[in-house]
C-alpha cells in the first residue's frame, strides 16, 4: 500500500468521478485506475461502483466505511510533515509579533530577549501599532502572535487574557497631586490634561469618564503620541491618563491609581482562532502565559470566545497603548 494510492482513491471519492480525478492530479486515467485497483486488491475489498462510459462513480458499502480510515491517514501524514517542518523551523524561520507602544517596552522586549537566547535561528520581525491596527494584521496571516487590549471582535482572532493593566494619572514628582495615594475621576476637573491624538482610546475613555462624572479638564497639549505625551508630563506641562505599565521605572513620573475598577484594560494575546501555532510563536506563547498570565480581575468584560481563552476590559488606543 502506497501513501500516493490512498490519494488517488481520496480524490476518486471526493470527484465522484475518475475523470475528473485524474485531471485534478494532473494524471493519466488509465495510470490513476490502475493505482487505485492496486489499492483495492492489496485491501482485499472494492471500494467503488465503476458505472459504464464516463457515468458517476459511488462508493461500495466497503468504501464507505473505509473513507474515515483512509481520511485519517492522510490527515495523520499531513500533520506529520507540518510539525517536522516546524521542529526544523526551531532552529531556522521566521516570527513575526506585534504588540501596542506601551506592552512593547514592557512586557515583549523581555520575553523577545528570553526568547532569543534560546532560539537564536529564530529571525525576529516586531510590528509596532495599536491593537486596532494589529489585530487585522493577525487575521490576516502577517502578524503571527500580537500583545493587545480586549476587547477584540474579528471572529478570525482568537485571544487570551493575560493581566489587568489599570489606567493611573501620571504627573510630575512636584505636582500638587502626586502626594495622593488615590484619585477620582471628578478630582481631573479644570485639571491640566496632557492628552493623545484624535484615534487614541484612551483618548475617548477619559474624555468618556470626565463626561460621564460631569467634569471638564484643561486640555493644555493635544496630538501626542505615547512618548511625547510622558515628556510632557515628566516636564511638568500637565498630568495623563496612561496604563500603569507605561510608566518608566526611573521614578521621572508618579502613577496615581483610581479608585474603583473601571479605568483598566486587559492585556491579552491574540492569534489567528483557526490556525495552529507554528511552534516557534507557541514557544513565545508559553513564555508569555507563564509569565504574565492569570492575572485578569473579576470585573473584566468578556471578548470574543476562540481558541483561547478570552476577557475583556475597556479598549486600546488605535495607535498606541
Amino acid at each position: 500500500m502506497q501513501l500516493h494510492q490512498l490519494a488517488y482513491a481520496l480524490a476518486v471519492a471526493d470527484e465522484q468521478s475518475f475523470t475528473r480525478a485524474a485531471d485534478r492530479l494532473h494524471l493519466a486515467q488509465p495510470s490513476l485506475s490502475r493505482q487505485v485497483r492496486l489499492l483495492e486488491h492489496e485491501l482485499g475489498v472494492v471500494l467503488f461502483n465503476r458505472g459504464p462510459g464516463q457515468g458517476r462513480v459511488t462508493l461500495t458499502p466497503d468504501g464507505s466505511a473505509l473513507l474515515p480510515f483512509l481520511q485519517r491517514v492522510m490527515a495523520d501524514v499531513e500533520a506529520t510533515g507540518a510539525e517536522a517542518r516546524a521542529l526544523s523551523g526551531m532552529a531556522r524561520g521566521h516570527l513575526a509579533v506585534g504588540a501596542t507602544p506601551s506592552l512593547i517596552t514592557s512586557v515583549l522586549a523581555p520575553a523577545l530577549v528570553e526568547f532569543h537566547a534560546s532560539y537564536r535561528g529564530i529571525d525576529l520581525s516586531v510590528v509596532e501599532a495599536g491593537s486596532h491596527q494589529l489585530v487585522p494584521r493577525v487575521a490576516a496571516g502577517e502578524v503571527d502572535l500580537a500583545l493587545i487590549v480586549l476587547p477584540v471582535t474579528d471572529p478570525l482572532v482568537a485571544t487570551t487574557a493575560l493581566f489587568d493593566d489599570p489606567l493611573v494619572l501620571a504627573t510630575a514628582p512636584d505636582h500638587p497631586f502626586a502626594h495622593r495615594r488615590r484619585i477620582r475621576v471628578r478630582d481631573l476637573d479644570g485639571l491640566d490634561l496632557v492628552m493623545f491624538r484624535e484615534g487614541y482610546d484612551l483618548r475617548a475613555v477619559t474624555l468618556a469618564a470626565c463626561l460621564e462624572a460631569e467634569v471638564e479638564p484643561r486640555l493644555v497639549s493635544e496630538g501626542g503620541e505615547m512618548a511625547g505625551v510622558l515628556a510632557f508630563v515628566a516636564s511638568g506641562l500637565g498630568a495623563a491618563v496612561v496604563p500603569a505599565i507605561a510608566l518608566p521605572r526611573d521614578g521621572s513620573l508618579v502613577g496615581i491609581p483610581f479608585s474603583g475598577s473601571t479605568m483598566r484594560r486587559t492585556v491579552a494575546l491574540a492569534q489567528r482562532g483557526d490556525r495552529t501555532l507554528a511552534r516557534p510563536a507557541r514557544a513565545l506563547a508559553d513564555q508569555l502565559v507563564a509569565r504574565h498570565g492569570g492575572a485578569v480581575g473579576p470585573g473584566s468584560r468578556s471578548g470574543r470566545a476562540g481558541t483561547l481563552s478570552t476577557a475583556g476590559s475597556t479598549g486600546e488606543p488605535d495607535r498606541s497603548g
